[in-house]
């Protein structure tokens, strides 16, 4: 793709989280923690989900693909996050930059399709336990999926459209730890109005194509509990669901906060995108390792096969 009007500048300088050399030795080891963790728990979900012939259902087929969303997501800024770090000079090409905006959509909007198909999954699981296998057939499971690389593509195309076509004159400094197109905008001496506005709708639409499902089909599962007779049947429908639903509300509530507030480089739009993009990825395996008695029973087979296979 032909990039446009990008002459006058060739990078954007970045601010990152830090100016303080200390503060920042600090923020890499803490970082490179969340990062590491992040790699070595997505990775173990998605050996255990792989090999136990156990977790081999439309529930764990999308928690493995979230596992591996997760490491993509996170591996779209994290690295760069701990090499600036330890830089004292942090700067991005503006290639770079819009590559980074594509792919921060791409997993982002991926993933919100497929929390809005666990949703679904979860309906069909607790209101239609009889018609499940009917529902959530193989095939349909994998049309999901590629449905939602498809739209999410399609999606980050339009998006990343609306900063090639811009022109960035003087003003070069991003006050942001990563590129992201609403800390680009306020570096164009392009008209961008319009551009906010085609932004704003198309997030909306895309938080509402894949928010609303989820809602609806948590109204009617709360409903299908709420009418078991017994304590233990309602605690056990609702322990299948609550680490989707923590999932859900850190994803939505932090990615929100960030694209539908105005942009005004303050803690709160720093903390917000790194509640989605380096904490939200890292939590996700915990949550559904440390709520989930069958990935947990998962976990202790995978490792005893492999202690004795070392034994």
């Amino acid at each position: 793709m032909a990039l446009r009007n990008h002459s006058t500048i060739a990078e954007f300088i970045l601010t990152g989280l830090s100016d303080n050399p200390r503060i920042q030795a600090l923020l890499f080891v803490l970082f490179l923690v969340i990062y590491l963790l992040t790699v070595m728990g997505n990775l173990t979900m998605l050996l255990v989900i792989r090999t136990d012939s156990h977790l081999h259902t439309p529930m764990y087929f999308f928690l493995s693909n979230l596992s591996f969303l997760d490491l993509c997501f996170s591996s779209v800024t994290v690295p760069k996050l701990l090499k600036d770090l330890l830089s004292e000079k942090k700067t991005i090409s503006v290639e770079g930059c819009l590559t980074q905006v594509f792919f921060v959509f791409i997993t982002a909007g991926t993933e919100a399709f497929l929390l809005s198909m666990m949703a679904y999954d979860r309906y069909a699981a607790i209101c239609h336990p009889l018609l499940y296998g009917q529902l959530m057939s193989t095939q349909l499971c994998v049309k999901l999926i590629l449905a939602s690389w498809g739209l999410a593509s399609l999606n980050s195309v339009v998006i990343v459209l609306l900063a090639v076509n811009l022109d960035f004159c003087e003003a070069q400094t991003i006050h942001h730890y990563t590129c992201e197109l609403p800390s680009l905008f306020p570096l164009s001496c392009s008209d961008v109005s319009i551009n906010i506005d085609i932004l704003i709708c198309s997030i909306l639409l895309h938080g509402l194509g894949t928010f609303l499902p989820v809602f609806f089909s948590y109204i009617r599962i709360v409903s299908t509990i709420l009418s078991i007779s017994s304590t233990t049947g309602r605690s056990k429908a609702f322990s299948t669901c609550s680490s989707h639903l923590i999932a859900v509300i850190l994803f939505f509530g932090s990615g929100l906060i960030r694209y539908l507030m105005p942009t005004s480089g303050s803690s709160l739009d720093l903390l917000s995108s790194l509640q989605y993009s380096a904490v939200t990825p890292m939590l996700n395996p915990l949550i559904y390792s440390l709520k989930n008695m069958e990935v947990k029973a998962a976990v202790k087979r995978t490792l005893g096969k492999y202690l004795q296979y070392f034994k």
